[in-house]
């Protein structure tokens, strides 16, 4: 698995505001008040009692380094690997200060990231023995859209457009007002550069013949049941790419994905992951 680098101004970016919030204005009164400042200690991050798919390492890694930039972070796996129930996955050693500080804010982004790409990895392995990918979508947590759209890849998944400004996604609402699919489709490929795809979404499929009519680079087909996507496949023949939404879940994506469609997109793959219970144990060194 080829994973894409996080850009680490948006994690310094992202754990900075995160300890801030934990710091408040006098820091950890707590450790402070119990750990002598010359204090050292090791700790060790693991899962718990689940098993799951890593993501996150460098937001964990960015809290302790800001923390205490003299501690020492050894990871132990790597994003998108794959841990059984009490694996370790990474190993902090330093001032006992700074490791208890930047523990729950570690423990939130990796919790929350290794939550979505196990989620993820779950989807992508209902639909392994098909031609389809999972893709994620923006229902997304604000703030968080870069490294949670970082943790789908780690599961396997595919990545949808980040933001606004990255593709053309007609949808019902804008096809209501432009007056029709052709004339959005119209207007929206006169609008365009040459770099930048045209996906438009369609619930019929005399919506459908109406795009291939025009022309797209992907049809979305939306909340179709499975007979009428493989007709929509059919009726499609390779021009464009097909992809199927609309309330996709864990229990439908494999009958979906036999349809042939090419895209299964989910928002449940970020808005819906629980986060993997992680927890950081520390011994006195």
């Amino acid at each position: 698995m080829i994973l894409p680098e996080l850009n680490p101004h948006l994690v310094e970016e992202a754990v900075s505001a995160a300890l801030a919030e934990d710091f408040g204005r006098a820091g950890d009164i707590t450790s402070q008040a119990t750990i002598p400042a010359t204090a050292q200690a090791k700790a060790v991050i693991a899962a718990r009692k689940q098993a799951g798919v890593l993501a996150g390492l460098d937001l964990a890694r960015k809290a302790f380094e800001l923390v205490d930039p003299t501690l020492r972070f050894e990871a132990l796996a790597a994003d998108g690997d794959a841990f059984a129930p009490g694996a370790a996955l990474a190993r902090i050693e330093g001032r006992a200060r700074g490791i208890l500080s930047a523990e729950r804010v570690a423990l939130n982004f990796l919790g929350r990231l290794c939550g979505v790409a196990t989620l993820t990895a779950h989807y992508a392995e209902a639909i392994a023995h098909t031609r389809a990918n999972i893709c994620c979508t923006r229902k997304t947590t604000p703030g968080l859209r870069a490294f949670e759209k970082y943790a789908v890849r780690c599961g396997g998944g595919m990545n949808h457009r980040f933001g606004l400004d990255d593709a053309v996604l007609i949808k019902d609402n804008h096809i209501a007002v432009a007056g029709g699919v052709a004339p959005a489709l119209r207007a929206a490929k006169a609008f365009v550069g040459h770099l930048v795809k045209v996906e438009i979404e369609v619930d019929t499929l005399d919506q459908l013949r109406e795009v291939l009519a025009e022309g797209a680079d992907v049809v979305l087909l939306d909340n179709m049941t499975p007979a009428q996507l493989r007709e929509a496949v059919a009726l499609i023949g390779g021009r464009m790419k097909a992809e199927a939404s609309g309330g996709i879940h864990l229990g439908t994506a494999r009958e979906i994905a036999e349809t042939g469609v090419d895209l299964i997109s989910s928002g449940a793959l970020t808005h819906s992951a629980p986060v993997l219970d992680l927890g950081l144990d520390i011994e006195i060194a």
